[in-house]
């Protein structure tokens, strides 16, 4: 070869080489510009990449827990059931597990990992699809939501270019997320991020639904089929797809074995195993104080709201923001609540069927069943509108589907239990019930200690504490006798029990109203107030009403804390000048023990976010409304139930309430037609009220023996006293009420004359009723 040839060889190699260099360059300033563009979404083509600050702050869904004043969880609220956990408490087994299925490099890689990909490229080539994810990418993908809309940029609407655009944020998040965190930290931020199907989200939550354990209490095999679900959980579901489940468990066992975790021998005796599972999803009605956590859920939206304006942003959310928050319940006297209640409306209930065998309890004033009573609610049902929307007019069509039988699980006093019913059946059937409302409070600090708001959330979700109003009838006694007391009467002043009749103006229009005692009859005895208030006679209530003024009775009504609208009229003492809720009583005879402060009830202390900060605390809202002395006295006026001869409270005596000098002040209090009882009970400690009615006001006993407050709401303010004070670590004693702290100028020792005993009570309904009755309900399907 001539020197000539050799030289232009040499130029040619050169040039070749150049020119390679500079494809590389330019490739790499490529590379690098297309990385920074990403990084900055450049001229929004490529959406938001995490920022510094959401790198080290990484926000995830997490369930807000509630807990109670016992530091005891009573309930989540969320969309992700998601609660977080600590690496310390994750099973080692667990962990290792998923980096020999998922990542076997993980500790090797500083993100990606190249020999993956390559993996990846190759098996592609063979047809075979493989995943070249490390954990730490799908950290980035889970954690940050790479692939969401709120991310995506103007190319990322550009097929095959959106998921290039998408691994490279993959990509550069898992980078800065391994410059920034430890491989311990990626570990636990995976585990407590990935979902696991049947809404469980994070291995705490995961080891609960299909374990009923800890993360760091489960076993081999169960850590080999949780990590089997991370990438499929649908696909691998053991509770709907077992026999795949269980393949893919001893996929991941196999694993263990070949990366020497496991022996072989080891590995092969785990995969005999069949999966044993003690599934159970956790649900917002699981567990207890059902309905009082629905109170709480209301309350916190609220206060998220208002810190939300203020913030400016959507700082709060009460599903998902992992807030902590504690409530004023005592677990314990929450859990004897409830078992009063349960018990008494289960006994309660059997009476109630007894009652109107072979009849419907739907009636007028008249004792007459309405007509179309079912058919009429039916049509404010949801499931009544749907078909509406579908059919219209179709009237028959529409009467055929509410009329035709289908499966259901239904409610019962024995538990659920399978039927067939139809729509009309179904509810026809649940309207036979009985429901209550229950609270307890603290009358000092205003915090509540026990919230019932029916029989069963799951069936019933409207709640008889806060929800419901319903005319108080004789519980509402004590305002007039207040209003009494505090404007100058005294516990000795006296009223006759006579008929009365009082004319008033309503709307401009004079009217007369003559009201009957429940007894349809007049003692002629001229009574102290105490005696009138313990007997609940409404003709003296009637006239003391008139002699202040039913417009002062409201004011005082409104003074103590009843926040519903009261209707200034002459029976207002009686019951009718407005519903009301258990809440707003509880709190208004509070006052009387808080010695003239109204103390607003209230349910929550505090509320911590994720990390344990306390964001805010609340504090009891108290103040006077009445004078001490007047709240003694009327301490005394409740106290007159148990002490006056023929007082409504007086079957407390039957409960074992009665040592160290105990006392118990109540009133009783029943509407005109039965559907309504109650019973307001305060002792040294606490304030109860008790609500027992139908779902409607035309559902009710119809006698004064077996529909009256005394029978129906009284039994199960004594059951949980009882139940209180049997419980030693509450804390609870027995005692006579606190002597006043001023001078009281009132005389209240008045003389007692024998008073003519109120007709013996004679229960038409077997106390003793056998609960087995109430597997006989003559209802259909059941």
């Amino acid at each position: 070869m001539s020197v000539k040839a050799q030289v232009k060889k040499q130029t040619g190699y050169r040039t070749f080489i150049r020119g390679m260099w500079r494809i590389f360059a330019v490739g790499l300033a490529a590379v690098f510009i297309y990385i920074f563009c990403v990084s900055t979404n450049f001229l929004f083509l490529f959406g938001d990449t995490p920022s510094t600050e959401k790198l080290e702050n990484p926000s995830t869904e997490l369930a807000s827990e509630l807990y109670t004043a016992d530091g005891v969880l009573i309930g989540k609220y969320f969309t992700e059931n998601r609660s977080p956990v600590t690496y310390q408490k994750i099973s080692p087994m667990l962990i290792q597990a998923l980096v020999a299925t998922e990542d076997v490099r993980f500790y090797e890689h500083a993100g990606i990992d190249p020999k993956a990909l390559l993996s990846v490229f190759y098996f592609t080539l063979q047809g075979d699809k493989r995943g070249g994810s490390t954990l730490t990418q799908q950290l980035a993908k889970n954690l940050y939501k790479t692939r969401r809309k709120e991310t995506t940029g103007l190319l990322g609407y550009i097929p095959v270019v959106s998921t290039i655009i998408a691994k490279t944020k993959e990509w550069l998040t898992a980078i800065r997320l391994e410059r920034q965190y430890t491989k311990e930290e990626i570990l636990t931020m995976y585990l407590n991020t990935v979902e696991f199907g049947s809404n469980a989200f994070g291995v705490k939550v995961a080891a609960k639904t299909f374990f009923s354990v800890s993360p760091d209490s489960l076993k081999t095999e169960e850590a080999a089929m949780l990590v089997g679900l991370v990438n499929a959980p649908t696909r691998y579901s053991p509770r709907f797809r077992p026999k795949a489940a269980l393949e893919k468990r001893n996929f991941v066992l196999a694993k263990l074995a070949k990366y020497n975790i496991l022996s072989k021998a080891e590995a092969d005796s785990l995969s005999q195993l069949p999966i044993t599972l003690k599934y159970h999803v956790e649900n917002h009605y699981d567990g207890p104080a059902t309905y009082f956590r629905g109170a709480v859920n209301e309350f916190v939206k609220e206060w998220c709201e208002k810190e939300n304006e203020k913030a400016g942003y959507d700082k709060y959310d009460v599903y998902s923001s992992g807030l902590k928050i504690y409530t004023t319940i005592d677990s314990r006297m929450q859990e004897l609540a409830e078992e009063a209640v349960q018990e008494k409306m289960k006994s309660l209930q059997a009476k109630f069927y007894r009652h109107w065998r072979g009849k419907n309890p739907w009636t007028d004033e008249k004792h007459n069943e309405i007509p179309n009573f079912i058919e009429n609610i039916a049509r404010r049902t949801e499931y009544y509108k749907k078909l509406k929307r579908a059919y219209g007019d179709d009237q028959q069509k529409i009467d055929t589907l509410m009329n035709t039988p289908r499966k259901m699980r239904v409610f019962t006093w024995q538990g659920e239990k399978d039927t067939t019913l139809s729509p009309l059946d179904s509810l026809r059937y649940y309207k036979h019930f009985l429901h209550a409302g229950m609270m307890s409070m603290d009358p000092f600090t205003g915090h509540i200690k026990a919230w019932v708001g029916g029989i069963n959330f799951k069936y019933f979700k409207y709640d008889h504490v806060r929800q419901a109003r319903r005319q108080p009838g004789s519980t509402f006694k004590p305002f007039v006798y207040l209003t009494a007391i505090d404007n100058g009467y005294t516990p000795c002043d006296r009223i006759r029990d006579q008929r009365v009749s009082i004319d008033y103006v309503e709307n401009g229009k004079p009217m007369n109203w003559q009201p009957d005692n429940v007894t349809r009859s007049y003692t002629g005895i001229n009574m102290t107030l105490r005696q009138a208030m313990a007997r609940s006679v409404n003709s003296v209530t009637a006239q003391l009403t008139e002699r202040v003024g039913w417009e002062k009775v409201a004011e005082y009504g409104k003074k103590l804390g009843i926040t519903s609208p009261l209707q200034a009229v002459p029976s207002i003492g009686l019951g009718s000048g407005g519903d009301v809720s258990v809440y707003d009583m509880v709190g208004a005879y509070a006052t009387f023990v808080n010695n003239g402060f109204h103390s607003e009830p209230m349910f929550v202390t505090r509320i911590e976010d994720r990390n344990g900060n306390i964001i805010q605390s609340f504090t009891p809202k108290q103040k006077r409304v009445i004078s001490e002395e007047a709240a003694f006295l009327m301490v005394h006026m409740l106290k007159g139930g148990m002490e006056e001869p023929g007082g409504t409270s007086q079957a407390l005596w039957e409960y074992d309430l009665w040592k160290n000098g105990n006392q118990i002040g109540g009133k009783t209090g029943t509407t005109s037609n039965y559907s309504d009882a109650w019973y307001m009970g305060i002792t040294k400690d606490l304030v109860s009220g008790v609500w027992v009615g139908g779902e409607d006001r035309s559902i009710h006993f119809r006698t004064s023996d077996t529909g009256e407050g005394s029978k129906l709401a009284l039994p199960i303010f004594g059951t949980y006293m009882e139940k209180v004070y049997k419980s030693k670590d509450l804390g609870y004693k027995m005692g006579p009420f606190p002597k006043p702290t001023v001078k009281i100028r009132k005389n209240y020792h008045c003389p007692t004359p024998r008073l003519a005993p109120p007709p013996p009570v004679v229960d038409s309904i077997s106390t003793d009723l056998m609960l087995e009755e109430l597997n006989d309900i003559p209802l259909p399907g059941i």
